[in-house]
């Protein structure tokens, strides 16, 4: 019997760098493929539709969604997201590993639905950070940025529902990282990539580095600086 293949969920507060992230990963690691979602917004400068998004109306996705057709989806900044069961299911069937770069809220739907699902957190150098590669990248509207990082806190805290932890300081260090999880959950042996990646240890290290207190489950800790 062929090997199943494995759902390898990745989320990130948006400018952590995830999609460049997952791109890397599905370029240089053989036997892992996207997961490509559908989403309303609009395609951003070189987006294909059907490649990068299934890019629909928002009374499209509103019919996807009574017709039961996603595994997660969320709104996010203005704009919904989702995972359709078709995209996975047929892939992972046929030993295809996936990776799925999802939204926090859709992340949380997955470990509800997915016993076989990994997860995968990257965090932010810092706010500070987080801010100037938002704004750098030039493809949202000042008010979509501020949206964004708004809503980081609540982002940050949901990395207490994942298995790993990965902090993008460096880009190349960062897909290295993700890359070694995947390799070693597709060999069964997680040992030393729990003990170098595993979620606590790296949220306690990160917060150390910058001198607060890490988010907790219902968010940042009570009187807590967010990281500048």
């Amino acid at each position: 019997m062929s090997r199943r293949g494995l759902p390898f969920v990745v989320s990130a507060p948006s400018g952590t760098g995830k999609t460049t992230v997952c791109r890397a990963i599905v370029e240089r690691l053989p036997g892992i493929a996207f997961s490509v979602s559908h989403t309303t917004r609009l395609p951003r400068e070189g987006e294909v539709d059907g490649r990068h998004y299934h890019f629909v109306t928002r009374e499209r996705f509103d019919e996807l969604v009574s017709e039961g057709a996603f595994l997660e989806h969320a709104e996010y900044a203005g704009n919904a997201y989702g995972t359709s069961w078709e995209a996975i299911d047929t892939p992972l069937l046929e030993g295809q590993d996936l990776l799925l770069e999802v939204e926090v809220q859709g992340a949380a739907q997955i470990r509800e639905r997915r016993d076989d699902a990994r997860f995968v957190f990257l965090l932010p150098p810092s706010l500070a950070e987080l801010e100037q590669r938002l704004r750098s990248r030039g493809t949202d509207s000042d008010e979509a940025v501020a949206r964004r990082l708004a809503i980081v806190s609540q982002e940050l805290a949901a990395v207490h529902g994942f298995d790993y932890a990965v902090v993008n300081r460096d880009l190349e260090e960062a897909i290295a990282a993700v890359a070694a999880i995947i390799e070693a959950e597709r060999r069964g042996e997680t040992h030393a990539v729990e003990a170098r990646h595993g979620r606590a240890g790296v949220v306690a290290e990160w917060g150390e580095a910058l001198g607060i207190a890490p988010p907790g489950p219902d968010g940042p800790a009570s009187g807590a600086r967010l990281p500048s």
